[in-house]
């Protein structure tokens, strides 16, 4: 509702972009909802998926956030102590790397494998003064612990999903246009379901109520 839409934090331009939020400035709509959401341990990544990206997702959401993504690799870069901090390191990033996935090319095939811990090293190495002015910044804030440690140690990860046979040609269904969508499920990737008639992004629907007849 609109009410909420201009009072709820979880409504707030920030939820998109990490990077712009103002709770140091005195502005946040919740205290409680930065408490639990804001401030909490976050990483930032690159994965694989239709090509390399770079993205941030809080601690507990491994894997599930590359596998939401359907990426078949990924690798955590850093953590850090706020959201607003990932935000600022996937900004910087993503100078270099983009942080979309396409959705076509996800659905067309398998990603060619990439030396995730090459391109972390090389990234990490070319970013350190601004990744130390960052710290600097961020270090000035006493009132939480907004740091940032370099995950040197880690290896990435590798995903396979349940795909019996990807589509040709990619044809998207749409329940609101197609309210009855028949076929045979070939795979699962990501958020997508993979059919013989086409692929559906289940997400896109939540909060519908579907019924599936086999």
């Amino acid at each position: 509702c609109f009410k909420c839409f201009k009072t709820k934090a979880s409504c707030d331009m920030c939820i998109m972009k990490p990077e712009t939020c103002h709770y140091h400035l005195g502005t946040c709509r919740e205290e409680s909802f930065a408490q639990e959401v804001c401030f909490q341990p976050h990483i930032v990544y690159l994965a694989n998926s239709s090509a390399l990206k770079v993205g941030i997702t809080r601690l507990g959401q491994m894997p599930t956030r590359w596998l939401d993504q359907g990426a078949t690799q990924a690798l955590p870069v850093m953590q850090v102590g706020s959201r607003r901090l990932s935000g600022q390191l996937e900004i910087m990033f993503g100078t270099q790397v983009a942080d979309k996935t396409d959705w076509r090319k996800l659905l067309k095939g398998e990603a060619e494998p990439i030396d995730l811990i090459e391109i972390r090293e090389r990234l990490v190495d070319e970013f350190a003064p601004k990744i130390q002015a960052i710290r600097d910044e961020f270090s000035q804030n006493l009132q939480f612990n907004e740091t940032v440690e370099l995950l040197n140690d880690e290896r990435p990860r590798e995903f396979i999903y349940p795909v019996e046979q990807y589509p040709e040609k990619i044809k998207s269904h749409n329940l609101d246009k197609t309210p009855i969508i028949r076929g045979r499920l070939q795979g699962i990737k990501g958020q997508y379901l993979i059919l013989d008639t086409g692929v559906i992004n289940i997400r896109k629907y939540t909060g519908y109520e579907i019924k599936i007849r086999t």
